[in-house]
């Protein structure tokens, strides 16, 4: 199994993107298949509702909705690890420290650079990859 913390930034991107080949729509089509086990808690279910459904973004509620529960049905719920790595902004620490309660999981995102140089800290593409080595 491989588990993932997606971050938010990569939702956003696979819900505004007409490429159905690019690598934040394939994170996402793994997620709804099954290939990857989204890591979730609390404070991340509430970030991922507050920006999709932000009128600039003009998602439909039903499709927020749609998200949200196929993140809870195909996901784990999972406790923060409290680290002591440096994040420039403090509403992704929590995504980091999810990432960490679990030693095989990623935190993918499309701001690289926002996290700890870490192997696990990966973007859309090195997920997919990851996830095409495992099946």
């Amino acid at each position: 199994m491989i588990y993932a913390v997606i971050d938010t930034n990569v939702i956003v991107s696979a819900l505004i993107t007409n490429n159905l080949n690019s690598p934040t729509f394939k994170v996402i089509e793994a997620l709804l298949s099954g290939k990857l086990t989204a890591l979730y808690n609390d404070d991340i279910i509430v970030e991922y509702i507050d920006v999709l459904s932000r009128p600039k973004f003009k998602f439909s509620k039903n499709l927020v909705d749609c998200y949200i529960n196929a993140i809870l049905k195909n996901g784990m719920a999972a406790e923060r690890i409290a680290s002591s790595d440096v994040i420039q902004d403090a509403d992704d620490v929590v995504f980091y420290e999810v990432a960490l309660s679990k030693e095989e999981a990623y935190l993918v995102t499309g701001n690289i650079k926002h996290f700890p140089h870490t192997p696990k800290v990966v973007t859309p593409a090195e997920m997919i990859e990851i996830i095409e080595s495992h099946h």
